[in-house]
C-alpha cells in the first residue's frame, strides 16, 4: 500500500509549485487577466490569496495548539496590502512561500494546530496543513497558467496525493448524508483508487484495489464510478473541470447530489 508523503517531499512540492505559480504570473499577458476557474478575479487576486494565505498558514502553524487561528493573522490577512507592481508583487510571494515553508520545518510533522478541518480524515497538525497548502499551491498554478493562456496538467506525484487529500479533508464528515447510502469510486489512470463511503455515519474515504481488466468492477458496491487521470480527478473535485471531461461509470445523478452537498458541522 502507498504511504503518504513525508514533510521534506510535501516542502519541496509546495517550492516547486510556487515556483511554477510564479512563472506564470511572471509570463502572463497582464495581472489584470481574468482566471476562467475562479469568476470574478484577476490574476492579481490570485497572487494576492496565495501569498495571503501562506503567509496566514505560517502564522498559524508557528503559534501551536490552538482552538481558533491567532486574532493577529485574521487581522493581517483582512487588511493585507501588497505591491501593483510584477516584479515587486512576485519578490513578495516568494517570500510568502519561504516563510510558510519555514514555519513547517521548524514545526516538523507532528506539532498541533488550529484547521478548519477538525471533524475530517486529516490531522490537525503541521503536516496536515503542508499538504494541503501543497494541493491548494498545485490547482491555482493550474488557475495562473490558464489566466496566462494554457494550463499544464498538475504533476503526477502532487496530484496523486491530491485525490486523497481532498476526500480525507474536504469530504471527511460525521455528519449524516441525506440520502440512500452510497459509495464514490475514484480511479486513477496512475493506478491508485478510492473509494467515499456515504451514510447515516457521515462520510468517510479508504484505499481500495485498483480495478484491473481480469477482475473488472463490481457495479453494485458503487453508486458512481470516476475515471480519470490524477490530475484530471484533483481538477475535477476542485470543479476546475466538469464531469463530462471524465469517464464515469454507474449513477452520474449522484455526483451532482454530491456536489451541493453541504454536511452540518459537528
Amino acid at each position: 500500500m502507498e504511504k503518504n508523503l513525508e514533510l521534506p517531499e510535501l516542502l519541496r512540492l509546495i517550492d516547486e509549485r510556487s515556483t511554477a505559480f510564479r512563472a506564470a504570473v511572471a509570463a502572463a499577458p497582464s495581472l489584470d487577466a481574468q482566471v476562467p476557474t475562479c469568476p470574478g478575479w484577476t490574476l492579481f487576486d490570485l497572487v494576492k490569496h496565495l501569498g495571503g494565505g501562506d503567509r496566514f498558514w505560517a502564522a498559524i502553524v508557528g503559534a501551536g495548539p490552538a482552538d481558533a487561528p491567532p486574532a493577529e493573522a485574521t487581522a493581517a490577512r483582512a487588511a493585507l496590502e501588497v505591491p501593483r507592481e510584477r516584479e515587486a508583487l512576485l519578490a513578495w510571494l516568494a517570500a510568502s512561500t519561504q516563510l510558510l515553508l519555514g514555519a513547517l520545518r521548524e514545526a516538523g510533522p507532528q506539532s498541533g494546530c488550529w484547521t478548519w478541518w477538525p471533524a475530517s480524515q486529516s490531522p490537525q497538525t503541521s503536516g496536515g496543513v503542508a499538504r494541503h497548502r501543497a494541493q491548494e499551491t498545485a490547482v491555482h498554478t493550474y488557475d495562473a497558467q490558464l489566466a496566462g493562456g494554457t494550463a499544464q496538467p498538475l504533476p503526477v506525484e502532487v496530484a496523486l496525493d491530491g485525490v486523497e487529500e481532498f476526500l480525507f479533508t474536504v469530504c471527511g464528515t460525521p455528519s449524516a448524508w441525506p440520502h440512500k447510502p452510497t459509495a464514490f469510486d475514484f480511479h486513477c489512470a496512475e493506478g491508485r483508487s478510492w473509494r467515499l463511503t456515504v451514510d447515516g455515519d457521515g462520510a468517510r474515504t479508504t484505499r481500495v484495489p485498483a480495478p484491473t481488466a481480469a477482475t473488472g468492477e463490481d457495479s453494485d458496491t458503487a453508486g458512481a464510478s470516476v475515471h480519470g487521470t490524477a490530475s484530471e480527478l484533483v481538477l475535477y473535485l476542485y470543479d476546475r473541470i466538469q464531469a463530462d471531461s471524465l469517464r464515469v461509470d454507474g449513477d452520474s445523478g449522484l455526483l451532482d447530489l454530491l456536489r451541493v452537498w453541504e454536511p452540518e458541522e459537528k
